[in-house]
């Protein structure tokens, strides 16, 4: 079995150190590199070609924003996990901007971070669960604040492919989990999220969270 090969990017040794030993304990990962700023990490991860990249986003010499936006311009093949302690709403679209699919909080059990690289290694996105509780709870409360909308009405197509969206399904995996060609997924799911007004794929992870679709697809 081929293991999943992580690149570890913080600039605190004895985190990188924690992280390794939690890694190269599993039977499926290992440990092939570790940076301790963000130009080092990016030089790091074009030479050594890992699956996945934990990164820390305050790091010296480059982000992990920018080191992951500019790894993902010339290998859009590695995905970027994001290991950090801000848990706002700024710093998950910044980092989702860039091209990371995996948010999880230092502060998180071990476990956490092991979930989500493989689910990253899965093709999912994931976000921390105490991400997500933050966002719906910011959102329900800009809700409550604002009319809702009046007579939206989804298509069966529109939704399905909403649900989709939000569980981190690419446009690709969904045309071919629906039969449909990746436009006719493009069109569904831009006439859906204008119809809800949603600008992003945060927002529907949010409207996702509201509706319950997550859940539904544990």
């Amino acid at each position: 079995m081929n293991k999943l090969r992580i690149l570890l990017a913080d600039d605190h040794a004895m985190i990188r150190e924690g992280l390794k030993m939690m890694i190269n304990v599993q039977a499926d990962m290992e440990c092939i590199g570790e940076a301790d700023n963000g130009r080092a990490a990016l030089q790091l991860a074009r030479d050594r070609d890992p699956d996945i990249v934990v990164m820390d986003i305050s790091m010296p010499e480059l982000s992990g924003v920018q080191a992951t936006e500019q790894l993902k311009q010339t290998h859009p093949h590695i995905k970027v996990l994001v290991l950090t302690r801000h848990k706002d709403d700024a710093h998950l679209q910044q980092l989702l901007r860039a091209g990371a699919t995996g948010y999880v909080l230092k502060q998180s059990a071990a476990s956490e971070l092991i979930h989500a690289i493989r689910a990253l290694a899965s093709g999912h996105n994931y976000l921390d669960p105490a991400i997500t509780e933050n966002i719906v709870s910011d959102y329900v409360g800009k809700r409550a604040r604002q009319a809702a909308p009046a007579n939206i009405s989804l298509s069966d197509r529109e939704t399905e492919v909403l649900r989709y969206v939000a569980w981190g399904y690419s446009n690709k995996d969904i045309a071919q989990t629906l039969g449909i060609s990746v436009k006719t997924v493009e069109t569904h799911k831009a006439n859906g999220m204008l119809k809800l007004g949603l600008r992003s794929r945060i927002e529907v992870v949010r409207f996702a969270l509201l509706q319950g679709w997550l859940q539904e697809a544990e």
